[in-house]
């Protein structure tokens, strides 16, 4: 009886010794213009070698496949520009903004949602995204989702996943419903005072938050007129960041108003989303403390749009929604020539799930060269995600997440709105 151990040399599948070189997955892809390390000069005609899950081999001119694996996989991609998979920082994957959304908050059961969130997840891995920072969910079903994507048992993009911390009456917690809603509909996370807000953090990363996301200012979507300046005071974001950073997390703070801003950054927040009225002070704190701005563009034209031409927005958000909307592209600007560190983030679920890509097209219309925003939405990304030893650029070791356009975006960033070709940990998801 063959007697076949994990140190053999071969395993036995129906009737057959096959070599542990022959089980990987390989794909060989013949480039014509490789943009590898976004921020660096573009390499033409190239190849690149995948085994099963990671770059294996990047070799210059279009070699045979043959030559790396008898039964190696080829992808033709001689008249594509191939780049690394996208990142949005900002999504929301349980979400999409529309007047049907009080309905479908009465009628639709979590476990619906989170089928719904997979619809959208995938939309967004078709567009290019391979990976996303969802900062706002029902945490159980996201992190579920989360785990169940890096499990294989359900397809979508790489997923971390925020837990929320915010204060009661602040823009994380409930709002526009009746008194015993927001009661029942209160998370265990809302908080008031320092050592609630560190007993709420801790709660979060308890039950599963790859980061804490908190709103140290008021929103736009929050149906209360409560403004969009600071709401958090500084000894609870001082707790929260302490508390997160205590047990390996990253902080990501909401804040539109500089005076927010500024005490999100003064508090040790790794990211700053949205950053609508950055002034010379929070510049400053930007570039001294290496936090990242992610802009959002697309969430402040998708709602001033909206709050001009429907009518399911209440006053106070129709009010919030077109002045601040409109004014987010400046700052971007002003921030972008100021040398702060940008991170592509859409809000998407504000905005449609899918369309993320139009993010870079709001964000070269505010003064972005198009190589700096694919460089926030690779090299950036990975870099606030912690993760650049493994995803953000198209490297040997690192996972083979790879999409391709059909010219260059770097000479036109339109042509990221229709991507040929995305490919996430070595599989393929879209294909023209």
């Amino acid at each position: 009886m063959l007697n076949l151990k994990s140190s053999s040399i071969g395993i036995l599948v129906a009737g057959c010794l096959l070599s542990p070189t022959l089980l990987a997955n390989t794909k060989v892809l013949h480039i014509g213009n490789l943009l590898a390390v976004p921020g660096k000069a573009t390499r033409s005609e190239q190849t690149v070698v995948i085994k099963d899950d990671v770059i294996a081999a990047i070799v210059d001119g279009y070699q045979e496949p043959k030559s790396f694996d008898e039964n190696a996989e080829y992808i033709n991609l001689k008249n594509r520009f191939v780049m690394p998979g996208l990142m949005d920082m900002h999504v929301h994957l349980q979400f999409e903004l529309g007047p049907k959304n009080d309905s479908e908050n009465l009628k639709m059961s979590d476990q619906l949602v989170e089928m719904r969130s997979l619809m959208f997840a995938m939309r967004t891995l078709k567009a290019g995204f391979t990976t996303v920072r969802d900062v706002g969910s029902m945490s159980q079903e996201m992190y579920a989702m989360r785990d169940a994507i890096n499990n294989g048992w359900v397809e979508g993009p790489r997923i971390i996943a925020a837990g929320g911390v915010g204060i009661t009456g602040g823009h994380g917690d409930v709002s526009g419903v009746k008194p015993d809603l927001m009661e029942l509909y209160t998370s265990p996370t809302i908080c008031d005072g320092p050592f609630d807000c560190r007993r709420a953090t801790r709660n979060a990363i308890k039950y599963g938050a790859d980061l804490i996301k908190i709103t140290s200012t008021g929103g736009v979507l929050t149906d209360r007129a409560t403004g969009t300046g600071q709401q958090m005071e500084m000894d609870e974001l001082k707790e929260v960041v302490l508390a997160a950073k205590r047990m390996g997390r990253k902080v990501a703070s909401h804040a539109h108003q500089e005076d927010g801003i500024i005490a999100a950054l003064e508090a040790g927040v790794d990211s700053i989303e949205h950053g609508s009225y950055a002034g010379d002070k929070a510049i400053k704190l930007f570039i001294k403390t290496g936090a990242y701005l992610v802009p959002t563009l697309l969430a402040g034209h998708t709602v001033v749009e909206m709050a001009r031409n429907s009518d399911f927005m209440s006053p106070s958000i129709k009010e919030k929604a077109i002045k601040v909307g409109g004014d987010m592209q400046g700052n971007l600007g002003r921030s972008y020539k100021a040398g702060v560190k940008i991170a592509f983030g859409t809000d998407s679920g504000v905005s449609q799930h899918g369309t993320n890509a139009n993010e870079a097209v709001l964000m070269v219309e505010a003064g972005m060269s198009p190589m700096d925003v694919i460089k926030s939405a690779t090299v950036n990304g990975a870099d606030l995600l912690g993760m650049s030893k493994s995803i953000g650029t198209i490297e040997v070791g690192k996972q083979a997440d790879i999409i391709a356009t059909d010219g260059s975006p770097l000479d036109d960033i339109k042509q990221l709105l229709d991507v040929d070709f995305v490919m996430k940990s070595g599989k393929v998801f879209v294909q023209k």
